[in-house]
């Protein structure tokens, strides 16, 4: 397993990591066309090949986890101001949970916003995703608050936790 900054070479893997990902972990949670939705606007691959070649402090780029050449996880995150970083995207392929894949994605968003001068990490997870709440809580990130989801429409009604752990 290498974990490095993707390139645009993996856009492709990246988009069917977070898609599936996303599937995988939202199906039971969010209406379709909600998924459907979130993966049109966030994972399609001229967005993704604009993410991986326009890195700054505010979105690091994307860093991948690659078997055999294949992208089985993906995330990234960026600084929401000068001392606290937040992590946008981090998945896995479903059947590649629970190998420390996700644990090693994090270290790298980690350990670069740490050079980025980040005190503190922020993340957003959806309320009710079991896959998400567990693995964050055992990295040290402690629930604040609620709020609307971003992304949301207000008929939905979508609640997202926010945690925090400090570096």
């Amino acid at each position: 397993m290498k974990i490095c900054k993707a390139n645009s070479d993996h856009v492709e893997g990246i988009a069917k990591v977070c898609t599936d990902g996303y599937w995988s972990t939202y199906r039971d949670i969010y209406s379709k066309e909600y998924i459907e939705t979130v993966i049109r606007d966030f994972y399609n691959t001229q967005r993704i090949l604009n993410e991986v070649t326009h890195a700054s402090k505010e979105w690091g780029g994307y860093f991948i986890a690659l078997e055999n050449d294949e992208v089985v996880g993906a995330g990234g995150g960026g600084m929401i101001n000068d001392t606290a970083g937040e992590i946008f995207v981090l998945y896995l392929a479903p059947d590649r949970r629970n190998e420390g894949i996700g644990t090693q994605l994090l270290q790298a968003i980690t350990y670069q916003q740490e050079e980025f001068g980040a005190i503190e990490q922020w993340v957003s997870v959806q309320k009710g995703n079991q896959k998400g709440i567990p693995f964050y809580e055992a990295k040290g990130f402690q629930f604040q608050h609620e709020q609307k989801g971003y992304h949301d429409k207000k008929e939905n009604n979508y609640i997202t936790l926010r945690y925090k752990r400090q570096l």
